[in-house]
């Protein structure tokens, strides 16, 4: 009985010292292991801390990949923007060819007629001629010889010095002069040698669409009707087909002419009436832009400028603007007041002001404004 008992009391002791002994490998092992979790939190932090790192920072660096897919996909498909350009242009003149121009000719008087001929031709023509201008013209880039170019600052991504205005296009891969964004519908940059070419191409397709709404409104209304005459009598026809005895016989039917006629008059002015919204609210924030002297990129650099010299108690001033009337003659190239003419109403493949590399005073503006601050 004795020897009993001492076997249970020593198989106790074995048994807790057993317990003691994995006790303290498991209090061990979880030491261990929270000294490795804060050794790699530290070497993580060594590794990745930047005192500049903000959410900002953060939110570009997660939105990376996305901006490197967008900037693929619209590398690859500029020709596709580029060609369904053209082809729903080629389609909206063809329509007025076709079925437009024949009955203006037959119904409208003399005056009318002369009228929409001169215009509807000289618009077309503006607009064929910038938009070949702005894909073909190259925006314009630095130099590659490094002594050339006085830069203001050196473009972290060509390692190149980087003139005033410009900037680095990540979808051309290249830095461009007074950059204001890449077109993927021009399938180029928009920038100091193409800005005037994408302008005009904007305001003159505006003006088309809005010349083509107009006049094809009337019209528009008498197709959308004959459309729905159309449903109903092809309705009416299946019913009658259905229940068709000797005695009665189908509706008459549009011809294929007909039906394609009104079809095309209500696809242009949908068309039409769509672009001219679109386009003309871009054209009009890009007309907001040129009269303050900005591009799109210098917009959000400024406005960031006014709000942190404003907490300072200084005023911003755009070194780069000479005053509204005057932003619009540099611009536009318009020297003297014939080429409001010559440059502006009509096709001009004349070259912008400046080099791009430099920025001094044009010749068209009479008053040099000394700016607060320099960008």
């Amino acid at each position: 009985m004795r020897s009993r008992q001492r076997l249970l009391a020593a198989a106790m002791r074995l048994l807790l010292k057993c317990l003691r002994l994995g006790r303290r490998r498991r209090l061990g092992l979880l030491r261990q292991a929270g000294q490795l979790w804060h050794y790699g939190r530290l070497c993580l932090r060594s590794l990745l801390y930047n005192s500049f790192t903000n959410s900002d920072v953060v939110l570009d660096s997660l939105f990376e990949p996305v901006y490197w897919l967008v900037d693929h996909v619209t590398r690859w498909f500029g020709v596709v923007f580029v060609a369904l350009v053209i082809g729903l242009t080629s389609s909206i003149v063809a329509i007025v060819y076709i079925c437009l121009l024949p009955l203006i000719l037959q119904t409208y008087t003399p005056a009318w007629i002369c009228w929409h001929l001169t215009y509807g031709h000289w618009n077309l023509i503006m607009i064929v001629f910038h938009y070949y201008k702005a894909i073909t013209t190259s925006p314009g880039h630095p130099p590659q010889a490094k002594n050339d170019v006085t830069g203001v600052s050196i473009c972290r991504k060509c390692i190149a010095p980087k003139p005033a205005r410009t900037h680095h296009c990540s979808i051309c891969n290249r830095c461009v002069l007074k950059m204001d964004h890449h077109c993927p519908w021009l399938n180029n940059c928009v920038g100091h040698y193409n800005h005037r070419y994408f302008f005009s191409f904007c305001l003159f397709m505006t003006m088309g669409c809005i010349y083509c709404s107009i006049s094809a409104w009337d019209m528009f209304r008498d197709a959308y009707a004959a459309i729905e005459r159309m449903k109903l009598l092809e309705k009416d026809r299946l019913q009658v087909a259905a229940n068709q005895t000797y005695y009665q016989t189908p509706p008459p039917t549009f011809s294929f002419r007909q039906r394609a006629f009104h079809k095309s008059v209500v696809y242009l002015w949908v068309l039409c009436s769509s672009v001219a919204l679109a386009l003309g609210a871009l054209t009009l924030w890009h007309a907001a832009l040129i009269t303050r002297g900005e591009t799109s990129i210098e917009r959000h650099i400024n406005k960031k400028e006014r709000q942190r010299l404003q907490k300072k108690g200084k005023v911003f001033r755009n070194p780069y603007s000479y005053g509204s009337w005057d932003n619009w003659k540099v611009f536009l190239g318009v020297d003297v007041p014939r080429h409001w003419l010559t440059r502006v109403l009509l096709p001009s493949p004349h070259p912008p002001h400046g080099t791009g590399l430099s920025w001094e005073l044009p010749p068209c503006v009479r008053e040099q404004r000394v700016p607060l601050l320099a960008i």
